[in-house]
């Protein structure tokens, strides 16, 4: 029977695998007879942890990634709809969650091909643990707009958003990029409106710092070109608000 398998990654490489992946991983990936990688060279990393040299070698590795065309999605099901096993992965965390792989399982799966998933770790399901914020309620919107007006637009939007309906709103962005975010935050939000930061999770180096916008106007946070997740919560400020002014 085909079936592929979507399998967890770490969210850095610094981070212990026993902690994060789940003990049957490496015996799933030995019984693969080929891997779908979002990049070949994080594919060997992942495959150096549960294969041997000669085993990796004989690893059939084909790429999904941001820019491949929805026409390549038949010939990367191909050794699946023949019977193989095989295994999908992202660069890190978990495939087809704010990273390539939707597509294709919607495809095997109306293909007749078994899906299965493994649990690991997501640095936005991580983040919303740590932030403190509700998860009754929460939207995860990836990446916000680089443009300066568009950003602000989408930011305040948000931030309505989470008072209206008292959810989280949630994004991420490019490391070179978050500091910059974090400053737009802290100019345009309410003073009121809770933000979390959330960086490099599962590393040596994670922090993840929940304050009032107030409360970060007055906190350093150097913020260098890490990989970041962004939250915030807002409350009513006209009515009983805990984090009112």
């Amino acid at each position: 029977m085909s079936r592929l398998f979507l399998l967890p990654n770490l969210l850095c490489d610094e981070a212990d695998a026993a902690w994060h992946l789940p003990a049957a991983t490496g015996q799933i990936v030995a019984s693969l007879q080929g891997l779908i990688v979002e990049s070949e060279k994080a594919a060997r990393r992942y495959l150096r942890r549960f294969l041997s040299h000669d085993q990796m070698a004989a690893m059939p590795l084909k790429t999904l990634n941001e820019h491949s065309l929805p026409a390549e999605l038949d010939l990367l099901l191909q050794p699946l709809l023949q019977g193989e096993t095989w295994g999908l992965i992202s660069d890190a965390g978990l495939p087809c969650i704010a990273d390539p792989g939707a597509d294709l399982v919607a495809k095997a799966q109306k293909k007749g091909v078994v899906v299965q998933a493994l649990s690991g770790p997501s640095s936005i399901l991580m983040a919303l643990q740590l932030s403190g914020f509700t998860g009754q309620r929460f939207a995860f919107h990836g990446y916000l707009p680089r443009e300066a007006p568009l950003l602000e637009k989408q930011i305040l939007e948000l931030e309505k958003k989470s008072r209206a309906d008292s959810s989280s709103q949630i994004w991420i962005e490019a490391p070179y990029r978050s500091a910059k975010l974090l400053e737009a935050l802290k100019t345009s939000l309410h003073p009121a409106t809770r933000l979390c930061v959330a960086v490099q999770l599962t590393s040596p180096h994670q922090r993840c710092i929940s304050l009032s916008i107030a409360e970060w106007r007055k906190f350093s946070f150097p913020l260098e070109k890490e990989p970041a997740v962004f939250l915030i919560q807002s409350f009513d400020t006209q009515g009983d608000s805990k984090f009112g002014r």
